[in-house]
């Protein structure tokens, strides 16, 4: 054990995970700024482009494949291990309790520096941006979304272009987690005859596991097509129309991220610089694959490997909380944009309007499970509050952009939930989560799952 120790305490720092995935994070942004400067071909899109975006595209598509998998099978087995505390209800009820908690500040931080900044007054978008968004959410969304169209919660689309007609398959994550935890609760139900299945469960869950590891390794490859599209793509020049708005925007997840989560941890004993270092690796591929999804597989390894939740309650909450909690893209963002369409079509907002934007914030995250993200949750907003859908038109230059950041708070909050009720509850392995000598922090997944 020893010498384990010290070879782990002396190996390279460029074998971390973290300085690998912030090294191509770098790469990403010059290969990136490189294939911005050398303009669009008369085909399209320059080679580097398309190159930056395949490696981008077929990243997140591994990543995606696995998770349907993933959720069904750690969800299934976590509620099975459940049994084994004696606090199971209590922890999801806790879970529930601090995700509002958390969206709650977080809304009032948005609307307080939407007040402040009036990023809608200071804006120079024109008014011709505007334009009604593609898709739309609602409440009614939300309701059907909890009902399984089929028993793997898969959906088809289809989209008509110059070349025809294609058909794809997609999956509604808020489905599969009904679908698992209805599946969970039955087999403890059955009792002694569901154990094979159980023990069935538990087999492909490991080798799932095993998969995702590999998947993972290409984190390093994947940023920099990741982020290097963004550049490419989007590039800065957007933000200078909407610099208020997205100064408001990053000020709000700053403070959210840097503030709040530091003063929650530290209000419950536990060290915000090593929640930090332990959870790093996850915000980080957030950050550039901007899907909380996607990131998934890393945050659930993070929350147990580096900060000490017990893998049957942390299988459970942080698939949840993928899915349910989104402090940027449901709470910061639609809080601040409402407020900035309101200003900018010179609409006043009222005592009732600001309560309503708290109560979408706050419960309405849960509605864009499964359906496109932030876009819906803001259209969900504006049309709780009678503001014009042609707003969103007004947004969407910077959207990518913004959404980074949003993705980070988001996987952020998704690891601290079950951190801070595991360590009310009395759960956490507090070694684990203060260890730091012996084990890089930052190295969380390069080695397969037990």
């Amino acid at each position: 054990m020893p010498a384990s120790s010290t070879t782990r305490a002396h190996k390279p720092f460029y074998t971390s995970f973290g300085f690998q995935v912030f090294a191509a994070m770098v790469v990403g942004l010059v290969l990136g700024y490189i294939a911005r400067q050398m303009g669009a071909s008369e085909a399209g899109p320059n080679w580097l482009v398309q190159t930056l975006s395949t490696i981008g595209t077929i990243f997140v598509q591994l990543l995606r494949a696995l998770v349907p998998l993933l959720i069904f099978t750690a969800i299934v087995a976590s509620i099975a291990n459940l049994r084994e505390l004696n606090n199971a209800a209590r922890l999801v009820w806790q879970t529930l309790l601090w995700f509002a908690i958390t969206a709650l500040i977080a809304v009032l931080i948005g609307i307080a520096l939407g007040l402040l900044i009036q990023p809608g007054v200071n804006s120079g978008v024109a008014a011709t941006a505007a334009a009604a968004p593609s898709s739309t959410g609602s409440w009614l969304d939300f309701l059907k979304g909890l009902i399984p169209a089929n028993l793997l919660g898969l959906q088809a689309s289809t989209r008509i272009n110059d070349t025809g007609a294609t058909t794809s398959l997609n999956f509604n994550v808020l489905q599969i987690l009904v679908i698992s935890i209805a599946v969970g609760i039955a087999a403890l139900q059955v009792g002694e005859k569901a154990e094979p299945f159980l023990s069935f469960n538990r087999s492909l869950l490991a080798i799932t596991r095993k998969i995702l590891w590999w998947v993972i390794r290409l984190t390093p490859i994947g940023t920099i097509g990741l982020l290097g599209n963004a550049v490419a793509v989007y590039g800065w020049e957007a933000l200078a129309s909407l610099g208020w708005y997205s100064a408001a925007i990053y000020i709000g997840l700053a403070i959210v991220l840097f503030v709040v989560y530091p003063i929650i941890l530290a209000a419950n004993g536990l060290n915000p610089i090593r929640f930090f270092a332990g959870a790093w690796p996850a915000i980080q591929l957030a950050f550039v694959s901007r899907s909380s999804i996607g990131t998934l597989p890393v945050t659930e390894q993070v929350t147990e490997r580096n900060l000490g939740v017990p893998r049957e309650y942390a299988a459970f909450a942080v698939p949840l909380g993928a899915t349910t909690k989104m402090d940027g893209c449901a709470a910061i963002y639609p809080a601040i944009s409402a407020i900035f369409v309101a200003q900018f079509y010179g609409l006043p907002l009222g005592i009732q309007e600001y309560v309503l934007i708290v109560f979408v914030s706050v419960l309405g995250s849960a509605a864009t499970a499964g359906l496109t993200g932030a876009t819906v949750m803001l259209t969900l907003t504006l049309s709780t509050l009678g503001l014009p859908l042609q707003g969103v038109g007004l947004l969407l230059a910077v959207d990518p952009i913004l959404d980074m950041g949003r993705t980070a708070v988001n996987v952020a909050g998704q690891a601290l939930i079950p951190t801070i009720v595991a360590k009310r509850q009395g759960i956490l392995d507090q070694e684990a989560y203060d260890r730091q000598e012996g084990i890089d922090a930052l190295d969380p997944v390069m080695a397969p799952a037990e």
